[in-house]
């Protein structure tokens, strides 16, 4: 009688010269070692084989062309569409991670020499030294890419900091000096908010914008990309989903809500993946602004090619469907969603 082998997994009984169990596939001598821990873990969530690389290269040169061969049934030769933008979106916010280190830095230590010198933040201007203020705005023109401010938004804060505008309708009190020997002497949280202008009665949301304010002052400002940083994988799980009802509504006779879902998890890892190549480039030569220019425009052309192959509409009706869709997406729903980004970012600081 052949020797027999009892599963650990399932129990069943199986011939011992196997090497993995006919019933659950589980290895027959998969001994438990910290490297096997690791390297299951890592295997289950990224696994990185021949689908990979077979996904890789028509996510990049055949547009949408990836999305409708898993809709239509091929579902085991290429990476699973979610677990594909898992593992982009991860590489891409580890890359760009040390990016908005550096812009945090240098942001946060030109805030920091304003914080120390005598701001007075009320109807009257600020009261700032120019270099000081030339620092402020030099930081953050060169790191305009990375918060996403326009050169309008820029020179608003300039003004501001310069002291050419008035700082409107914050309504703070804010007693520099006083606010200062308090948080020295270790003084209380209500007395410091109280010196901004804070009053008794005012409500649970103001008391926390207040609260925010002081923060931000006692650390001088630092932090403030990276506490944005950290918010912005949150808001890109839920832009997602909004992209793929927004597909709905404009091809709500080509499949479920699923199908779309599945176009937008391929179309959002081409854009993190495109993200990743720049990033990497950028770390060996500088990019003129045209080049990015033309690369943000290539998404719209990408996305109309994508359209194409996964709707099968023809060209007129996909090319107006496809500026809609990327009016809508880019001018309505992202720039709500990075409103949202900041206030959850300033409020959780």
């Amino acid at each position: 009688m052949a020797d027999t082998d009892q599963c650990k997994n399932c129990e069943e009984i199986f011939d011992a010269s196997f090497d993995y169990c006919p019933y659950c596939g589980q290895e027959t001598a998969d001994k438990l070692t910290f490297g096997v821990l690791f390297r299951n873990t890592i295997s289950n969530y990224f696994s990185i084989d021949a689908r990979f690389f077979k996904s890789f290269v028509p996510l990049m040169t055949k547009p949408g062309v990836l999305a409708r061969c898993f809709v239509d049934g091929k579902r085991l030769s290429y990476l699973h569409p979610a677990q594909f933008y898992l593992f982009i979106s991860v590489v891409f916010f580890f890359l760009f991670s040390f990016t908005i280190r550096k812009a945090d830095n240098r942001v946060s230590n030109a805030l920091k020499e304003e914080f120390n010198k005598e701001v007075t933040i009320d109807s009257l201007p600020v009261k700032v030294n120019p270099e000081g203020a030339e620092a402020v705005k030099k930081a953050l023109k060169e790191n305009q890419q990375n918060t996403g401010m326009s050169n309008e938004d820029i020179e608003e804060i300039d003004s501001l900091v310069k002291g050419e505008k008035n700082i409107p309708d914050l309504n703070i009190n804010f007693q520099g000096d006083l606010l200062d020997s308090l948080i020295t002497s270790g003084a209380p949280r209500a007395e410091k908010l109280k010196a901004m202008g804070l009053k008794e009665d005012a409500n649970f949301f103001t008391t926390k914008v207040y609260s925010q304010l002081l923060k931000l002052y006692e650390q001088r400002g630092g932090g403030v990309l990276q506490a944005l940083y950290d918010t912005i994988p949150i808001a890109m799980f839920c832009v997602l989903p909004l992209f793929a009802l927004l597909l709905l509504l404009f091809f709500w006779k080509h499949g479920k809500f699923a199908h779309h879902l599945v176009f937008s998890f391929y179309f959002f890892t081409f854009l993190f993946t495109t993200f990743c190549i720049l990033i990497l480039i950028s770390k060996i030569i500088a990019f003129p602004v045209w080049i990015n220019v033309l690369v943000f425009m290539s998404f719209i052309i990408y996305l109309i090619l994508a359209l194409r192959h996964f709707y099968k509409n023809r060209w007129f009706v996909t090319i107006v469907k496809a500026c809609f869709i990327y009016f809508i997406f880019g001018f309505i729903i992202l720039p709500l969603a990075m409103i949202g980004v900041v206030f959850v970012s300033f409020m959780l600081y």
